[in-house]
């Protein structure tokens, strides 16, 4: 392992505002309904220049003032962040980030997990790994690092760092992580606890009649945001699955391509829209799209994530199998998580539904997360 500081460079920054600035923008479509054909011209614009005009050094010196590190394990490197608490009871966490995150998503929650006001609540040791070919790991040289392998790689670099059991607390990509790590790493894993939970989580087929008509006025919305998604919102994820190499050209190429890129599912899976007018939520995500751009990324972690996503379908039974590990799911207002359907594969042990908060929960609802990820523990125990 080697210690990790982040260096950006003058020309880099240079280099992505000259061509912001070069950008040839669209004409905005005619008879467009705010976003439902994609970006809104004057949002992308409006974007764009927040993006040449962020300030990167007070994200470099934020991520360098947290202990970062860089591991060689299986042939690839992956870059995460490590805080240890002063509490000798501290439980180590493995806390896994999603798409279009980076560990940036995630380091809002190192004060409150590692440094309880309450000596009544847990307190964790924080591991927060970028993912192989995602963000500060930079991409990965190798094929392969869908789900099971980047699970082995995280159970071993647990095991590098000394921790003999850990939580694992996941959202979106990091939720289909999660339970995976339970089922390879299953003597070590104490619990797994997830928000924005899919694959795993939800009815892989059609339902039937019977089914349907047993479901909650909850469940029954939940159903309609699947709906919803592979009907309107599914187009990025076909497209990352079928042809990262294709997608890659434009987003490693473009600025404004990135930007928008992330910047769609920003206000798609936002929430509350009060959030997309605040600081500190735009400028954590703007740093997402800066981190991608500049480790030139964009192309592996669509490879590694979404078109690896294909392996675990070739053998459902095995890949989805319950590994018995005490599960916790914390669903929140945009989640199409259903319990009766997760209980399929995992161990529900507590199930959290919440009508507010979307996607970004880490970023949306804090409070909320840490709390029930708390209580979870506190059972465990």
């Amino acid at each position: 392992m080697q210690r990790f500081q982040l260096d950006i460079a003058d020309s880099d920054i240079q280099s992505m505002r000259d061509r912001l600035a070069q950008t040839r923008w669209p004409e905005q479509l005619p008879g467009t309904d705010g976003w439902s054909k994609g970006v809104p011209v004057a949002e992308a614009k409006a974007w764009a220049q927040e993006l040449a005009e962020f300030d990167w050094r007070a994200l470099q010196d934020e991520l360098n003032a947290l202990p970062q590190w860089t591991a060689e394990i299986d042939g690839t490197t992956i870059h995460f962040v490590h805080v240890r608490s002063e509490r000798d009871d501290a439980v180590p966490l493995l806390l896994l980030h999603g798409w279009p995150g980076t560990v940036v998503e995630l380091i809002d929650l190192i004060e409150p997990l590692t440094g309880p006001e309450s000596d009544g609540d847990p307190a964790f040791h924080v591991v927060i790994p970028s993912h192989p070919g995602v963000g500060l790991s930079g991409p990965t040289t190798s094929p392969g690092w869908g789900v099971p392998r980047t699970s082995r790689a995280y159970a071993a670099l647990m095991s590098q760092l000394g921790y003999q059991s850990y939580v694992v607390q996941g959202g979106d990509h990091g939720a289909v992580l999660a339970p995976h790590l339970g089922r390879v790493d299953v003597q070590r894993v104490r619990g797994i606890h997830v928000n924005a939970a899919t694959l795993g989580f939800m009815p892989m087929a059609e339902i039937d009649e019977e089914t349907a008509g047993d479901l909650s006025p909850v469940e029954h919305r939940r159903l309609e945001l699947i709906s919803t998604f592979l009907t309107d919102g599914n187009g990025y994820n076909v497209i990352q699955a079928t042809r990262p190499q294709t997608i890659g050209y434009g987003l490693e190429d473009s600025p404004v391509a990135q930007l928008t890129w992330i910047v769609e599912k920003v206000e798609q899976w936002t929430h509350d829209p009060a959030r997309l007018t605040d600081r500190h939520y735009r400028d954590r995500h703007l740093a997402n799209v800066l981190l991608y751009w500049l480790t030139r990324t964009a192309t592996s972690a669509a490879d590694n994530i979404y078109a690896a996503y294909g392996e675990l379908f070739a053998d459902p039974q095995t890949a989805f199998a319950d590994s018995g590990v005490p599960t916790a799911v914390i669903a929140y207002a945009e989640d199409p998580s259903i319990r009766r359907f997760a209980e399929r594969g995992n161990t529900i042990v507590r199930w959290t539904d919440v009508d507010d908060g979307g996607h970004f929960a880490a970023l949306e609802q804090p409070e909320s997360l840490v709390a029930d990820l708390r209580a979870f523990v506190r059972d465990l125990a």
